[in-house]
């Protein structure tokens, strides 16, 4: 049966002329496959950091400081300049970068032990002070690269390799909510929790990244997105059940939200917010200050 000439012609003309693109990888992530453990959200961060990379067309000017940790093989994955810091250092390492080149985006990317142990003093320093940089902060409650040890982030009565029966706050003190705990400090634009577990709960994490970039592109002041996170491998269970225990346990503890927002408050940057809070004292509101 031979078709007529204006039907084939319909059907060309229906036939698209090439695919869409409804989904690929982001040009700011590198063509390699992720070495991270099976079922780590890092992936899922690392792909969410790209996109916004290119979505703001921030890639050829952007400059990541990764800890030690397990990022610390980031630079592997970011189709940007990568600085390895000193464990705990990535602040202080950011803060210089930024200072040198204030036209470039630059974002830390760290894990609790790295951020809130060691590199704590920095961390705080730097908020206080308003450098205008974006810090990345993974909350898996533990030190993953080296074993799965009691990190600052650590829950009470939660078992690690170096609290075999659970955390004993009596002996190792609470754990430290680094969110609630920035977002007191005047130099903090934005400060806000979010996760990966969910499809939705993804979409809300990559518009936290990328108005945390906005943010230090528009000179506001420091940001910080704190991605509550899991471990399946020193957790010792599935990425299905590691979620299901962070929704459990962590997310009671450390709940999503925005913890510090200077311009949804009505300000323009830190500087006014910090003049708001200080009152009426009079050297903290003197003119030309």
């Amino acid at each position: 049966m031979t078709m007529a000439p204006e039907t084939l012609k319909k059907k060309a003309a229906a036939k698209p002329s090439s695919p869409k693109v409804v989904f690929e990888r982001p040009h700011a992530l590198l063509p390699a496959p992720f070495t991270y453990c099976p079922g780590c959200p890092h992936g899922i961060v690392h792909r969410l950091i790209a996109e916004c990379l290119d979505e703001l067309d921030v890639e050829g000017k952007a400059v990541a400081v990764i800890p030690v940790g397990c990022a610390v093989i980031a630079d592997n994955f970011f189709a940007c300049d990568v600085i390895q810091a000193s464990h705990g250092r990535a602040p202080a390492v950011a803060t210089g970068v930024k200072r040198v080149l204030p036209d470039s985006l630059v974002f830390a990317y760290q894990g609790d032990g790295d951020l809130a142990s060691i590199g704590m003093a920095e961390t705080i320093h730097a908020a206080t002070r308003g450098e205008k940089l974006t810090v990345i902060f993974i909350n898996n409650a533990i030190y993953g690269m080296t074993g799965g040890q009691l990190a600052p982030t650590t829950l009470p009565n939660q078992v690690t390799q170096t609290s075999p029966y659970g955390r004993d706050v009596s002996e190792a003190g609470y754990p430290i909510r680094v969110s609630e705990m920035l977002a007191t400090l005047d130099g903090t634009a934005l400060i806000e929790r979010v996760t990966v577990d969910t499809p939705k709960h993804v979409r809300a994490a990559k518009r936290a990244i990328k108005k945390a970039f906005r943010y230090q592109m528009d000179g506001v002041g420091y940001s910080l997105v704190e991605v509550v996170s899991t471990c399946p491998t020193n957790w010792g269970m599935t990425p299905q059940d590691s979620f299901a225990w962070m929704r459990e346990n962590m997310l009671p503890y450390y709940p999503l939200g925005t913890y510090r927002d200077v311009l949804a408050e009505g300000f323009s940057n830190i500087a006014e917010a910090a003049q708001a809070r200080a009152g009426a004292c009079p050297i903290a509101i003197e003119e030309g200050k």
